[in-house]
């Protein structure tokens, strides 16, 4: 008699007495309460993405429906990349993917976004390229509920970051564009492609202004703006000052809340935490001054 064990998914009858039952549904669900509970409570990566390998290897010896079969391995896989995310091990999330579906035109529409969107984020959206478009170009995905979105991801987080821009067109005007989006839907899109030409244009043109320097001028322009404003205010409250008696108006005050600018403005990040007890003093103060100024002619009113 062999003494080797037979495995529990084993078609063949001997040793099937022998083989421990397939978990049942409920079981499946607590494994992947599990699995989800380990990653986002415990932050047991390792452990999470371990749960999530057994729990997709007793679905495949489990007969149950096929609905309630893909949603359990879609929501085991989604953990999964999540796991493989965390643990630093992204390069290899959709070869990952791959193994539990073995066919890439079935892979969930879902599945397929968040891998554009982990790839995207690392800066490899060329990794997705290639998959992706052979899933959109499957003809049986096309009703598939998140079709658009991947169809959306592809253009503006892999087409477009990589110059691909007739590619771009193409898809949009294609078969895959009809099909995923709406007419003004199309317009947009194939407007969100022009401007992106426009901006390759210009920086081929002007080779020394880097692309981002529209993004890092609008903090520049907003903090002159506000500086423009910090300045009128305090030439506001200088003619306050003159126009007013000595002993009628806060001159204490006014100069404390100069300095507070100042600080806040010039010498610390109005947005980090540390300032946040100088910007509710100043506050406090405004408030004390604008009652000095303008509450005599408030209770005059009334």
């Amino acid at each position: 008699m062999s003494s080797g064990v037979m495995s529990s998914c084993s078609n063949g009858s001997f040793g099937s007495d022998f083989s421990p039952p397939p978990p049942s549904l409920s079981q499946m669900f607590n494994m992947l309460d599990s699995a989800a509970e380990l990653m986002m409570v415990h932050r047991d990566f390792h452990a999470a993405l371990g749960t999530c390998n057994r729990g997709l290897e007793s679905l495949a010896c489990m007969e149950l429906e096929e609905n309630r079969c893909e949603e359990l391995k879609a929501a085991f896989c989604m953990l999964g990349v999540q796991a493989l995310a965390e643990l630093n091990q992204w390069h290899g999330v959709f070869s990952w993917v791959l193994q539990q579906y073995e066919h890439l035109e079935i892979i969930p529409a879902k599945i397929m976004q968040t891998c554009i969107l982990l790839f995207s984020k690392v800066g490899e959206p060329a990794v997705m390229q290639e998959a992706t478009r052979v899933w959109l170009h499957c003809s049986s995905n096309g009703q598939a509920a998140g079709f658009r979105t991947v169809a959306e991801l592809y253009l503006l987080h892999i087409l477009l970051p990589l110059g691909h821009l007739e590619e771009a067109r193409e898809l949009i005007s294609g078969d895959v564009g009809r099909t995923a989006f709406t007419e003004d839907q199309r317009q947009t899109a194939l407007d969100v492609v022009e401007e992106k030409t426009r901006q390759n244009e210009e920086l081929f043109l002007n080779p020394r202004s880097p692309p981002d320097s529209d993004a890092a001028a609008r903090p520049a322009s907003t903090r002159g703006t506000v500086m423009r404003k910090l300045e009128a205010m305090l030439r506001f409250l200088h003619r306050k000052c003159l126009m007013t008696g000595s002993g009628s108006f806060p001159l204490r005050k006014v100069f404390l809340a100069a300095v507070l600018l100042y600080m806040l403005f010039l010498r610390l990040d109005p947005a980090h935490p540390s300032s946040f007890m100088w910007i509710s003093k100043l506050l406090t103060l405004i408030r004390q001054m604008w009652r000095s100024m303008f509450a005599p002619y408030y209770q005059a009113l009334t």
